[in-house]
């Protein structure tokens, strides 16, 4: 029996082939329009990632050691066009895992909010000292207070730090050193002050304020109050221009003028 011959093969590709290969191009450019009409929102990324840090701790080995500077850097990677708001964000964020340290100890939780030219952090007093003392012995306290020194010194130079005393209407007590809340405020913002500087700030960032019991913000009238008015902030701000000082200048210069 004679051999069947081969068919000969089409010249051209198959039709289906050529259907198969228009589709993929239409699915890729489909998916490049996605990607080029989504937008990324670096703020929300950048609180995600603060979270994911916070319930991983940076703190290495435990919540009981050392601060590496190095994680502090990598937690935030997120670069944010408002740089305040990036800082405050990073100091609320030390704040919350601080208090979640705390809450055990049914301590007044640390705060932070924003001001007209920088933030404020408040501290309770009595997370930082015993009553009518002004040295500071809880380790949590100290931990958060070094933290807060890793990103002072990651701040511009002209910003600059006022540590301020703050008390109740109550006297020190007898056992006291201190003969009235004028040296008790002033004492515990000069503790904490050192302590900044032993943490490595720049002492010509710092200043230092004891305004005792005259700017409360709570009644004395109840122990919750007290205890909320008992405190130390720390009042972050730019160091005015020479353009502003030269303004305020000016017009001390014309009052006196006019006397």
């Amino acid at each position: 029996m004679a051999k069947q011959k081969c068919p000969e093969c089409e010249e051209c590709l198959p039709a289906w082939l050529a259907a198969f290969g228009d589709l993929m191009s239409l699915l890729l450019c489909f998916f490049v329009l996605l990607l080029s009409m989504s937008s990324m929102d670096a703020k929300k990324i950048s609180e995600a990632i603060g979270s994911l840090s916070g319930a991983m701790s940076v703190l290495e080995g435990g919540t009981q050691t050392e601060i590496s500077k190095k994680r502090m850097l990598e937690a935030t990677p997120i670069d944010s066009q408002d740089e305040t708001s990036e800082v405050v964000n990073r100091v609320q964020q030390a704040a919350t895992d601080a208090n979640e340290m705390m809450e055990k100890t049914q301590s007044p939780a640390i705060t932070v909010k924003e001001a007209q030219d920088g933030f404020v952090i408040k501290l309770p007093a009595t997370l930082l000292f015993k009553p009518g003392s002004a040295t500071i012995e809880n380790q949590d306290a100290l931990l958060f207070l070094k933290r807060i020194t890793l990103i002072i010194q990651e701040l511009p130079n002209d910003m600059l730090v006022d540590v301020q005393g703050h008390t109740d209407d109550r006297d020190p007590g007898p056992n006291s050193p201190y003969k009235d809340n004028w040296e008790l405020s002033t004492a515990r913002a000069l503790a904490v002050l050192h302590e900044l500087i032993l943490d490595g700030v720049d002492p010509a960032r710092l200043s230092a304020t004891g305004f005792a019991q005259y700017q409360p913000i709570a009644t004395n009238a109840t122990a919750t109050g007290r205890e909320k008015n008992r405190r130390v902030e720390l009042h972050f701000y730019g160091k005015k221009s020479e353009e502003a000082q030269n303004v305020n200048n000016s017009i001390l210069d014309k009052t006196v003028e006019k006397k």
